[in-house]
């Protein structure tokens, strides 16, 4: 499928079908477009969180929100998380970063605080986010990005101190009676000359 008529026929899934699997060869290859995806300097302040074992996925549904039909239902959850441990991350930056790229972020931790610098971090998952969506849509997967998750407590289920939950994305298959598929509600967005400007 060309990537405009995927972008074209991606919508945020609703209503998932809880008994049909994504292939696990398209589970490896979304892995790899998140490993691949572009970060600001390269830094890579992330975890993926892969999670399609049924016992997870319910304890996860069950601090979603308003998500918690779609975590129990969907194939995989995927949990995008940040880096929570500055002073590992500064260290594995050191042995990893060309020494330019190291120097900007010394810069950058040395003028902005802790928070400043986490909040610089949560914006390269969501560069991550839109790779990965964009993945999904030429792969035929559905997916719903999810901010409405209760992090601590994800992070509580899903261990690892060194990261923080951020948001999470729910994939599988379109239930037939979603009525947020386009073709129960179309798609709706502003026309172009409202959104792009060519100078």
């Amino acid at each position: 499928m060309k990537f405009l008529n995927a972008i074209q026929n991606r919508y945020t899934t609703k209503l998932y079908k809880d008994d049909k699997k994504i292939d696990t060869d398209k589970i490896e290859a979304l892995k790899e477009v998140l490993r691949l995806s572009p970060s600001s300097i390269n830094s890579q302040p992330w975890e993926f969180v892969f999670v399609s074992d049924v016992d997870t996925k319910n304890k996860l549904s069950m601090v979603s929100q308003h998500n918690t039909d779609k975590v129990k239902n969907c194939d995989t959850v995927v949990v995008f998380r940040s880096v929570d441990n500055l002073s590992k991350f500064k260290e594995e930056l050191a042995n990893r970063l060309p020494e330019y790229a190291f120097g900007f972020y010394q810069d950058y931790i040395n003028q902005h605080s802790e928070n400043e610098t986490k909040t610089w971090m949560d914006k390269q998952l969501y560069i991550a986010l839109g790779t990965f969506l964009s993945a999904c849509a030429t792969m035929q997967i559905d997916s719903t990005p999810m901010e409405g998750i209760e992090a601590e407590k994800y992070d509580a289920i899903l261990g690892n101190d060194d990261y923080r939950s951020v948001f999470a994305v729910a994939i599988g298959f379109r239930d037939e009676n979603d009525l947020n598929q386009l073709s129960e509600k179309p798609k709706s967005r502003k026309p172009l000359e409202e959104v792009i400007r060519t100078i």
